[in-house]
């Protein structure tokens, strides 16, 4: 939880490369603890690129010393999945200078299981920020109701704030992250192509061991053994070419991000955000393909619920739909043949 703390903190701070692989190698064993740290990393970004020292010195010490932070960022209900009406109102009565919010939030993953949950509010001049939030604070509730028939156990589900207190100093600038060119977008997507690959890469190898272990050959082959099937070996070398070639992008991405980080400026930052867009959208692909087309080859025995092949598909085309992948291929075309930056 506190790898991607700056050295200067105490922290490993690895680099992207490092934290995308590890929640690729989660992901392939569980996609779904492997979403649950997703909103925490991306919360110590905003940390990192709009907290003050002093808040960066606390919070930091908070995530080294084990402690999570979800997430409550999302609403149902707004005219855009961007538009927030959740409220931060100054609260003068106290000796301390504070806020309170009031508002209700969706998606909320990590929230059932954290001790801070970052919360994005809108201040009374009408600007987002970032609040995190004590996870027992009076007045919060977390709902345990995610019914999404994929990414079952993220706890992404609802959180409630009816009048809760934050303190001035655990309220941190996040829209002016998207004001200026900083990795904080490329950051959040990066974790969300780390995810897909991981889930493409069991599935894949899931595929791998039913059919060598349980299909049998289509009676109009000729063949023997389902793992001598032409056709089958031909799907077998798509998926695992494009398998490859997402965790190639996914490297790439990361090393570009990490050039990013260390200097950020609206060419560093594109660049970034492009190589992550290429990750995700092949990431993306390939967790829908190697969920799906692995059952036309293993057969219906595949389908039985006793061996949980569906997951996979299950879990991929529920996150893969946090935003589309067709705007990721819009983005990339327009940079390199118009060499007009993505939005930021």
């Amino acid at each position: 939880w506190g790898i991607s703390v700056p050295k200067a903190f105490g922290g490993a701070g690895v680099s992207n490369v490092t934290l995308a692989n590890v929640i690729r190698l989660i992901s392939e064993a569980d996609a779904s603890l492997g979403q649950i740290p997703q909103n925490h990393f991306y919360a110590l970004e905003v940390l990192r690129v709009n907290g003050s020292p002093e808040q960066q010195k606390r919070l930091y010490a908070d995530a080294l010393a084990g402690l999570r932070f979800g997430n409550a960022l999302a609403e149902l209900g707004t005219k855009t999945a961007h538009d927030r009406t959740t409220r931060l109102t100054r609260d003068d009565s106290g000796i301390n200078a504070g806020y309170r919010i009031n508002g209700r939030k969706f998606y909320a993953t990590g929230a059932l299981y954290a001790q801070r949950i970052p919360t994005s509010v809108i201040d009374e001049n009408g600007i987002q920020q970032l609040a995190f939030v004590q996870a027992e604070s009076e007045g919060l509730t977390v709902i345990d109701d995610w019914s999404g028939f994929g990414q079952r156990t993220t706890g992404s589900g609802s959180v409630l704030f009816e009048n809760v207190y934050v303190d001035a100093d655990d309220v941190v600038p996040f829209q002016s992250a998207f004001e200026r060119p900083t990795t904080v977008g490329p950051l959040a997507q990066i974790l969300h192509a780390a995810i897909y690959t991981g889930i493409a890469r069991a599935a894949f190898e899931d595929a791998l061991h039913f059919v060598r272990t349980r299909t049998r050959p289509w009676i109009d082959s000729g063949i023997e053994r389902a793992v001598d099937d032409p056709l089958t070996l031909n799907s077998f070398g798509k998926l695992s070419v494009r398998l490859y070639a997402a965790e190639a992008l996914l490297d790439r991405a990361g090393e570009i991000l990490d050039i990013a980080q260390a200097d950020s400026n609206a060419d560093t930052v594109a660049a970034a955000s492009i190589a992550v867009a290429e990750a995700r959208a092949i990431s993306t692909e390939i967790s829908l393909a190697s969920g799906s087309t692995p059952f036309e080859l293993a057969g219906s025995q595949a389908t039985l619920a006793e061996h949980g092949l569906d997951r996979h598909w299950r879990n991929a085309r529920v996150h893969t739909l946090h935003d589309p992948v067709r705007w990721k291929y819009h983005a990339i075309g327009n940079y390199y043949l118009n060499e007009q930056n993505p939005p930021l």
